[in-house]
């Protein structure tokens, strides 16, 4: 049965732009790989991306794009990165829609929050291969591993009197899942699903 003509200016779902956000690893963290969000702002628009928004200076950029395959288009940034700034900046893609699929499961929803209770994301760059026995917990109790939603490994820290110790327990996360995954706290996630 033939197909009905599209609409003008109607848009088939294989040209359709897809809302993304690029999670950059390790810039602007202790005076090292230091970017402008207005300079990062532009390598993006430089790839003919639209409505391209950068939030906070930690390496969190809002793009839409036509590129289907996160692989391809992990290399097409990351690429124009190196070219753009003279550095290697690894780079993790969420689509806002899984972001919103990961607020909806709501990880963190039977933690008690104090001012001492910190929430954070690990996004990886592919599925998880972990042997850590899931839900962890570090040896001194300060850190856990709540679980892992796909490639998202959602943590919680609990800071004491001693909280550079209690920060160096989050270690286990790259030992185990590798260099190029990069963390943002929950607060961060949700402002970049738009619910923040």
């Amino acid at each position: 049965m033939p197909r009905a003509p599209s609409s003008p200016g109607s848009k088939s779902p294989a040209t359709r732009a897809a809302s993304y956000v690029a999670f950059l690893r390790g810039i602007n963290v202790g005076g090292s790989k230091k970017i402008r969000m207005a300079g990062l702002k532009q390598a993006f628009e430089a790839l003919g991306f639209r409505n391209v928004h950068t939030l906070l200076a930690s390496g969190n950029v809002l793009f839409e794009a036509r590129q289907r395959d996160a692989r391809k288009l992990t290399k097409t940034i990351e690429r124009k990165l190196q070219q753009a700034f003279g550095m290697e900046i690894w780079v993790v893609l969420r689509t806002r829609r899984a972001l919103l699929r990961l607020l909806a499961a709501d990880p963190f929803r039977n933690i008690k929050v104090t001012p001492l209770t910190r929430l954070f994301v690990t996004f990886l760059p592919g599925k998880s291969r972990t042997t850590l026995k899931i839900p962890y917990q570090s040896p001194d109790k300060s850190f856990r591993i709540l679980c892992i939603l796909g490639g998202d490994v959602c943590s919680v820290l609990t800071l004491g009197p001693q909280w550079a110790r209690n920060l160096r327990q989050m270690d286990i996360l790259e030992k185990e899942f590798g260099k190029k995954i990069t963390t943002r706290t929950w607060n961060t996630v949700r402002k970049c699903a738009g619910r923040g």
